[in-house]
């Protein structure tokens, strides 16, 4: 039983680095859903870019590319952002399902780190929008 034990832990922690390596962000490239909001409630976001990866702009203010792992809206996405500064704060979003099943916002956010924005960040939403945004009554596109 020990030496099960020890097995399981050794088989999650070898799928959790691999997990890790293919995520494109750090931890401290999260952005937390609360913070979010609260800076668009209190309306500074004036030098912040809000990007939806995902199948629709449901958070207030943000940019509607589409789902990003299509091709076309990933080239959509590198146009949006071609005149844009490299030190702009950007924070991208998808909340179609849960982080480890997302399909948008690797490629999104990997095309950000590659074209050298400094300032990225993904909105952490680690279950999908609807729980982590919307069922908080988070500030919405109407």
């Amino acid at each position: 039983m020990k030496y099960l034990f020890i097995i399981a832990c050794f088989v999650c922690s070898i799928f959790s680095q691999a997990q890790q390596k293919q995520d494109p962000w750090k931890d401290s490239q999260l952005m937390d859903p609360a913070l979010l909001a609260s800076r668009i409630e209190k309306h500074k976001t004036k030098d912040l870019v809000i990007i939806s990866v995902g199948p629709e702009a449901i958070i207030k203010g943000s940019v509607d590319i589409g789902p990003t792992r299509e091709p076309e809206n990933l080239e959509k996405l590198k146009n949006y952002l071609k005149d844009i500064p490299k030190n702009r704060e950007i924070v991208i979003y998808c909340g179609c399902c849960p982080f480890v099943k997302c399909p948008n916002i690797r490629p999104a956010f990997t095309l950000l780190m590659e074209m050298g924005f400094k300032n990225a960040k993904l909105l952490n939403l680690p279950k999908n929008i609807k729980t982590d945004w919307l069922d908080k009554d988070y500030p919405t596109n109407d």
